[in-house]
């Protein structure tokens, strides 16, 4: 699995609690544009409109070369496909309090651009906090051993 594209943030920001993997409806300027790596996940997320999800708020950069004859939208509203009982599951989980759907990577997978999205719940400022720690401690611990070693 090649990942295109990351969405850091979302792991500082929410909790995830499930990962899917949906398949993405895309234009040929957008495909190739993603695989020139002009591709920005970090404000996007995922809303359920009319039982279908749709991804919104990612920016896909055209290239000059791909899009001479298509008027290019870098952040048009995209189709995710998921299987209809894995979208239903999903907007049961959504429509609980607290629940929300984030993209987290974009990635090849058999030659097609698949986006990885995470049921998600959002963390308080607290959590973000003894998070940084964690990982603050994590990192001192490793640097201690290797000293000792």
């Amino acid at each position: 699995m090649m990942s295109l594209a990351e969405n850091k943030k979302a792991y500082h920001d929410y909790f995830i609690e499930e990962k899917f993997e949906a398949g993405l409806v895309l234009e040929g300027w957008e495909v190739k544009a993603i695989r020139a790596g002009r591709v920005q996940l970090k404000e996007a997320y995922v809303v359920v409109k009319n039982g279908e999800l749709w991804l919104f708020g990612c920016h896909i950069s055209p290239l000059a070369t791909a899009s001479t004859h298509v008027q290019a939208d870098p952040t048009r509203t995209r189709k995710l496909l998921l299987h209809m009982r894995e979208i239903k599951r999903l907007i049961g989980k959504v429509e609980r309090a607290g629940y929300t759907l984030i993209p987290l990577d974009l990635h090849f997978s058999k030659g097609r651009i698949k986006v990885t999205i995470g049921l998600a719940r959002g963390k308080k400022q607290y959590d973000k906090r003894e998070a940084e720690k964690k990982r603050e401690w994590e990192r001192e611990k490793a640097r201690l051993m290797r000293m000792k070693a």
